[in-house]
């Protein structure tokens, strides 16, 4: 039997279980909610039932295998990132490229896992949002439960404002401002996920809206054999998966470095001049302060593996 506690509050049951049983898979999870083996209050509950504090919620016994005991025995290691900005309620920190928000996939920890770890007297911390694996820059760990639920509100409502700088291949038209595409997910044969444009009847596709703006162009690099590149200020007004990628690649303008939807022949040549990451950082966020409600607007200015590739201004 475990106690709901103040943090805990309002948070679904499968993602109150999964937190509970470390090791145990979702699918188990939410196949001992459905059998009814999970109670609340001695009630059955469904996995989006909200808990509350001081409800009561019997768990079954529940095994694990060997081989995640053993990865469970060994914690992600302990690990502070660069802090942008942090008090009683939230941490804006300024993630690295390379490494994922966290664990699951084939990736036995991420950024969320490693924070933890290095601050183990810290009662709740979590992602507000998430970031992909190849994408640095500015990520926001809540830490309590209140705040959390309010700037997850602010992402699906649309109240933050989410800049990246992206730099493309070609010459981005100044005049094409806004590219408004549906998305459609869809797994290849080997179950990687991947994301294409599609039309506006398909039943699967989603709105996507990417707002672009030329911050400086560089001249193409022949001894190097380097194209004209753009380096682009991209607002996204929905947070689709890939969205910026796919968005940018359909108009064929692909993000350099990008490994699932940029030029593959451009990106080994760039390896060997030392660009072995996607040039795509997120850069600014705006919102509002959770507990305050004041507006909070922060930046993560370009990693030295990407400030450094692109030329100095006067010669752009």
């Amino acid at each position: 039997m475990v106690e709901v506690d103040e943090d805990s509050a309002g948070q679904r049951l499968d993602n109150f279980l999964i937190r509970h049983l470390k090791g145990v898979p979702k699918t188990h999870v939410y196949r001992i909610i459905r059998s009814g083996e999970v109670r609340i209050n001695k009630g059955r509950a469904s996995a989006d039932t909200r808990v509350e504090p001081g409800d009561l919620v019997r768990l079954p016994p529940v095994r694990i295998s060997d081989k995640v005991a053993e990865k469970a025995e060994r914690p992600a290691p302990a690990r502070e990132f660069p802090i942008l900005l942090e008090d009683e309620h939230l941490i804006a920190l300024d993630k690295p490229a390379g490494v994922a928000v966290h664990g699951g996939s084939g990736v036995s920890f991420g950024v969320i896992e490693q924070l933890r770890q290095a601050r183990p007297q810290a009662r709740f911390l979590e992602l507000v949002h998430r970031l992909d694996r190849e994408t640095s820059g500015i990520l926001l760990v809540a830490k309590k439960r209140s705040a959390l639920t309010h700037l997850q509100d602010q992402f699906r409502e649309r109240e933050t404002g989410k800049t990246y700088l992206a730099l493309v291949t070609g010459t981005w038209p100044a005049n094409k401002k806004v590219v408004d595409l549906p998305l459609h997910k869809y797994l290849q044969a080997d179950g990687e996920r991947r994301v294409r444009v599609t039309t506006a009847d398909d039943p699967d596709g989603m709105r996507s809206i990417t707002l672009v703006k030329v911050r400086s162009t560089v001249a193409a690099r022949q001894a190097q054999g380097l194209p004209a590149m753009s380096l682009l200020e991209v607002t996204i007004k929905t947070g689709r998966t890939h969205q910026i990628r796919v968005h940018l690649a359909s108009q064929g303008h692909g993000i350099v470095g990008d490994d699932k939807y940029g030029d593959f022949d451009l990106n080994k040549r760039l390896q060997k001049l030392g660009m072995k990451r996607m040039f795509l950082h997120a850069w600014r966020l705006q919102f509002n302060h959770p507990a305050t409600g004041e507006r909070v607007a922060l930046n993560a200015e370009l990693p030295p593996e990407l400030s450094d590739f692109l030329p100095p201004p006067n010669q752009a």
